[in-house]
């Protein structure tokens, strides 16, 4: 994967371990901590007390509540939980990425079973903290070896949850190119990672093999599979920057919007609630999370919702290694075995015409024998 902007943020991230691991390993964790033992324990109940095995979670900066992959991580945390009575579970809030060796120094103190760390950003810190703790079992989600986040040798300690979500995202581009009215779909980064651009490389084929089928010629806006140039926000935070982005594609004519970029999403969906509002016909598709369920007060324009099976995810991960398996190797989630797939239609179950449908599940079938090719240069393996 070529991006400068990786470059730097590895670059930053390995530059932040480093003054880290100057000072002292009892650096305090963000100053949301103190509150969220509280929360901790009344979200698992019995389990966060009674439990013997600890698995611990350090959050990226979008925040436990994030409508996206930080929440569906610590969901997966209390699936653990429940599925395991002697399992208790707890997480670190980071709010900024210099929380990040603390709040895992803070988990590496309390002897945790297993530390999950969440985002692409969390590579260099979760790497050099495995290294440094070779019996210390480490997972990290949408973080690889193969994507380059994780850039070192191979750590045998560190469990990678990835998802190839270039298969959902080239059905999610397929359907957004049958359901436009205008010809134009839009989509946009927060930042400009293979974690990101996997999906937005998906999103951009999938419209590309519409037109293919149906002698088309619906435009995408944002995205450019070939050049690898596209529209980025920046950050995972500021939904100011995802309302003022969306509103410039909706100026351009673009009447579906698929943003990739975290709770900046929550702003792109009040463009498109605002343009609604004054008359207009814009739908959006969400990401990571089925919207309808993380993000309700939008789900009225969100035609379908392009997820990763975060939670089962990392659930099986703090099961197996609670059980006393090695963890280490690479989970994969994919359209064939549930962890990358295309949410419930919702509002929009009778809106998307059932031979658009039909020809979804045609291409599902496709892509999972191999007939149809997905090619992302952001691979997961």
């Amino acid at each position: 994967m070529k991006h400068t902007s990786l470059a730097a943020a590895i670059a930053a991230a390995a530059a932040t371990v480093l003054i880290a691991a100057c000072g002292s390993s009892s650096s305090s964790a963000s100053s949301s901590s103190s509150s969220t033992a509280s929360s901790t324990s009344s979200s698992t109940g019995n389990a966060s007390t009674a439990g013997k095995f600890l698995g611990c979670m350090v959050t990226d900066t979008g925040g436990i509540n994030d409508k996206s992959f930080n929440q569906s991580a610590w969901q997966g945390m209390q699936e653990a939980a429940a599925a395991d009575s002697s399992i208790s579970v707890q997480y670190l809030q980071s709010t900024t990425q210099s929380n990040y060796v603390p709040n895992i120094n803070t988990f590496l103190g309390k002897k945790c079973g297993i530390i999950v760390t969440v985002g692409f950003l969390m590579g260099a810190a979760t790497e050099t903290a495995a290294k440094a703790h070779p019996t210390q079992p480490f997972a990290i989600v949408d973080c690889s070896y193969a994507s380059e986040c994780l850039t070192g040798t191979k750590e045998s300690n560190i469990d990678q949850l990835v998802f190839n979500t270039v298969q959902d995202g080239f059905l999610g581009g397929y359907l957004a190119a049958g359901m436009t009215k205008t010809g134009k779909v839009a989509t946009f980064g927060g930042e400009d990672f293979g974690t990101v651009t996997i999906y937005m490389d998906g999103f951009w084929d999938g419209v590309q093999y519409y037109n293919q089928q149906h002698k088309t010629k619906v435009s995408v806006l944002g995205w450019n599979e070939q050049t690898q140039k596209g529209e980025f926000t920046g950050d995972f935070t500021n939904q100011g920057k995802g309302q003022t982005v969306t509103q410039t594609f909706i100026s351009e004519g673009a009447d579906i919007i698929f943003p990739v970029a975290g709770n900046v999403g929550l702003g792109a969906a009040k463009a498109v609630q605002d343009a609604d509002n004054a008359g207009g016909k814009v739908s959006m598709l969400w990401v990571d999370t089925d919207g309808c369920v993380s993000a309700t007060q939008y789900c009225q324009y969100m035609i379908t919702s392009v997820t990763k099976g975060i939670q089962t995810a990392v659930k099986n991960a703090v099961v197996t290694a609670a059980s006393g398996k090695s963890v280490g190797g690479t989970y994969i989630g994919t359209l064939a075995n549930g962890g990358a797939v295309l949410s419930p239609f919702h509002d929009y179950s009778s809106k998307v015409p059932a031979a658009l449908q039909a020809e979804l599940k045609t291409i599902e079938s496709g892509i999972e024998s191999g007939s149809i090719a997905t090619p992302t240069k952001s691979p997961v393996t």
